[in-house]
This record gives structure tokens, sequence and C-alpha cells, in this order.
């Protein structure tokens, strides 16, 4: 899908299909064809492909070519089926226009279209464009890391929290599951500021002197998230050992009770094998309270075994 965006004031306008794009100022592709990398072509932008964009490497993710800047960095966002994933976004800077290339939704490029008139950066030129948008997207991971705040929040009360009653197990699974969802997304949104920060790096050597004082707010930001992104992922390692450890408390628990019962049935389980042994001369067999005083044997046994493990506070 191509989406082509036009100067209209201090803001942007989505253009009809049928606008040349040569009036685009910033031209957005999602999972574009060859017909419409083929236009791209046609007006001298050269449109990276999925494996390209994939590429680990500095030189295949940041260089200059042909008077155009060519910035790769790794987003959140949702795939086809809406699973949360993370992948490369291209950004590609020319003195006319901006051109991302995405094969995955980012929340920032549905929103930032409506925004851009309302940050302070602006949307004037293909820079402004470039670094509000960078703004947006690292406005988004904010309100990822605070949303992992807050469900860790959750987690924590949830475990640390109780009523009396024990956990149950299904609950602790709940959680474990939660954090780690949480964890793999700080990692995502870690690895996303790594980009970025890379990536105004490469901006700043290339055509920074314009844009100093955005580019150190923006870099601020992303310094200060990836502090918070730090303090999350001990937060994540602290309520994943919490976790755990519940639930082997839970398995212990469940252990103890079952040692306990076996142990109060160990010493009537003695005397019920004593007299079922088939010895000619037990004079008790002979009785006739034998029988009863067996049964008030093994339950006196029993009694005082547990008045023992009461004392012993092992109850």
């Amino acid at each position: 899908m191509l989406f082509a965006y036009a100067l209209n004031g201090a803001a942007l306008r989505r253009m009809n299909v049928d606008e040349p794009l040569e009036g685009a100022a910033w031209i957005d592709l999602y999972r574009p064809t060859d017909v419409q990398a083929a236009r791209l072509i046609g007006m001298g932008v050269e449109v990276p492909t999925l494996s390209d964009m994939e590429e680990i490497e500095i030189s295949n993710r940041l260089y200059r070519e042909g008077g155009m800047d060519v910035m790769t960095v790794v987003l959140p966002g949702l795939s086809l089926s809406k699973t949360p994933i993370s992948g490369p976004v291209s950004f590609i800077l020319t003195p006319d226009r901006l051109v991302t290339v995405r094969h995955h939704a980012p929340r920032p490029f549905e929103t930032f279209p409506e925004r851009a008139d309302k940050s302070g950066i602006g949307c004037a030129n293909p820079d402004q464009i470039f670094l509000g948008l960078v703004d947006e997207i690292i406005g988004r991971l904010a309100d990822l890391l605070e949303g992992a705040g807050k469900s860790l929040d959750e987690v924590s009360a949830g475990v640390f929290q109780s009523n009396g009653a024990p956990k149950r197990p299904e609950k602790l699974q709940a959680h474990l599951e939660q954090v780690g969802r949480e964890g793999d997304l700080v990692g995502r949104v870690r690895l996303s500021l790594l980009t970025i920060e890379r990536a105004l790096s490469f901006y700043t050597q290339a055509r920074g002197e314009k844009n100093k004082v955005t580019l150190k707010a923006l870099m601020r930001d992303i310094q200060a998230l990836e502090v918070h992104c730090d303090f999350l992922s001990q937060r994540v390692g602290l309520a994943s050992d919490a976790t755990l450890g519940m639930i082997n408390l839970s398995q212990n628990m469940t252990v103890r009770i079952v040692s306990v019962v076996a142990v109060l049935f160990l010493p009537p389980t003695l005397i019920a094998s004593v007299y079922g042994m088939n010895f000619k001369h037990m004079p008790e067999l002979e009785t006739s309270f034998g029988y009863p005083v067996a049964l008030l044997l093994m339950l006196a046994s029993a009694v005082v075994t547990y008045l023992f493990f009461k004392w012993k506070n092992w109850l």
C-alpha cells in the first residue's frame, strides 16, 4: 500500500490516488508491491527489499547514496494477523521528501499524520517530518514502557498481596506468562531505542546543523527511556523470581501435606501389619477385646503423632 502526504499549511494532507507523487512531502510504503516500488524508482528513489532491511550490517542500515540518506531502524508493531512483532523500517530522506518503507504496522505511522501540526518540531520540510515522526515513535515507545510498568505492578500485587488464602497454581501461571510477555516487550523497545539512537547519530553527522536543539532533546529522551528499560528489566527479573518462588512454595505445601498424611498413617499401618502376621501363637487374637484394643491403639498412635508434629511446629 502507498500513502502519500502533501503539505497543507502547517499540517499534512493525505493525497488522493490520482494526484502525482511529485507533490508529496512524505511517501509511506506499507508492504510495497512491485508497481509501487517502480513508481518510486522512476522518481529516483531506490526502494530497499525486506531482506535488505533485515541485514544487521551497519553499512546496509545507515548510508548515504546519491544525495539521499537511508536509515533503517527496528520498531515494534503489528503483523497482518495483529500479532505484536518487531520489524525493520527504512527512512529515505531526500532533499524534496521523506520516504518510509515498512512491512508491518507500527502505531506512530497511523497517528503522526493527524498530529504533525501539533508537535513542536513541525512538518514544514522533509527533515522536520522525519524528526517529528521520530518524536512520535519515541512517545509511543514511552507509552509501551508505561504500560509494561503498570502490568508489572498488577503482577506484583497479585503475587505479593495475600488475603490468607493460598495462591492458586493457574493464577500464578497466568502471572508468569504475563511477566514473560512484558519482558519480551521491554526487550523489543530497548532494541528499538538502540537503533533509533544510531540513526539519529548518523543523521546528526550528515545534516544535523540546522536541528541541533531538536536532536539533543530527542537524544535525551532516548537515553532516559533506555534507563527506564533497564529498570523495568530488573523488575521483570524480580517478578519472575517471585512468581517462580510462589509456585515452588505452593508445590512444597502440597508435598508437605502428602508427607504429613503419610506419616500420620505410618504407626497405625505398623500396628495393623503386626496383627496381620500369620503366626500360630498370638495371644491377643484369642481374646474377646483384642480387636477393639487394636483399633484404639491405632487411633491413639495417629493422635500422638499428630500432637507431636504440632508441638514441633511442623504443621
